[in-house]
């Protein structure tokens, strides 16, 4: 791992109006970890990465990826720079094929057809999708949406992959697939932040993890100190969670 962090958050805040979504949010990512991001619905999770990504803008504070200030940039220059994210409701390209969706990611890195084809194709293979490349992307079950939209991702040939929920709402077979799927990324060079609400996924995952509550970091840890921190328990898990832990 480099020392230098792939990705500087300092102070992000975000208004809507008279809401604080986000209230002087700042950490770091380094390179190779999966940094897990928690907290009720409505805490500010999903607009601290549209702030990241380039979806919204900030009322205060800076963005940094690899050193730069990416503040102030357009989400599509942000993903060529290397950031992808997926979306809390499955985003895919309705009127297009399976492959077809994952190839329009390749084409940020590729001009010709033929490359991006190849490219998606690639993978597809490597995210289990190979053989509904020519399934229109709405037939899909919506874990494999799920799966499409990692696909999508991917394509664009990230450094930093940002999953928003890819694991709700999955069987528990289809959630050890996507776990599966999240460690093979990773060991591909990837580096990931998660926003989760199945817990066992985020501590199962996670290298570090942030918890959020009502727009403001109030904790960030190991998964192990997460589970147990008084803070934590009454924001999100719940005593319930933590007797069973």
């Amino acid at each position: 791992m480099s020392s230098a962090p792939l990705l500087e958050v300092r102070g992000i805040t975000k208004r809507f109006g008279g809401l604080l979504a986000n209230d002087n949010i700042s950490f770091t990512v380094n390179e190779g970890e999966i940094v897990g991001i928690i907290g009720p619905n409505g805490s500010g999770k999903s607009t601290l990465f549209s702030c990241i990504t380039g979806f919204y803008r900030p009322e205060a504070g800076r963005v940094l990826y690899h050193g730069r200030d990416i503040t102030h940039l357009s989400a599509d220059r942000i993903c060529k720079l290397g950031i992808a994210r997926t979306f809390q409701i499955v985003q895919v390209i309705s009127d297009m094929t399976v492959l077809e969706n994952v190839m329009t990611g390749a084409f940020l890195h590729n001009a010709k057809k033929s490359a991006a084809r190849a490219k998606a194709e690639e993978i597809l293979t490597f995210t289990g999708l190979w053989e509904k490349r020519d399934a229109a992307a709405t037939a899909l079950t919506i874990p494999d949406k799920k799966r499409l939209e990692v696909s999508m991702a991917l394509a664009t040939q990230p450094k930093l992959l940002m999953l928003d929920e890819a694991m709700s709402g999955l069987t528990p077979f289809e959630l050890k697939e996507m776990l599966a799927l999240v460690r093979k990324v990773r060991e591909n060079g990837v580096t990931l932040v998660i926003v989760e609400h199945v817990m066992e996924a985020v501590m199962e995952l996670s290298d570090r993890v942030i918890g959020i509550n009502s727009g403001r970091k109030i904790v960030e840890d190991v998964p192990e100190k997460i589970v147990v921190n008084p803070e934590v328990i009454r924001a999100y898990l719940g005593e319930r969670y933590h007797a069973r832990s």
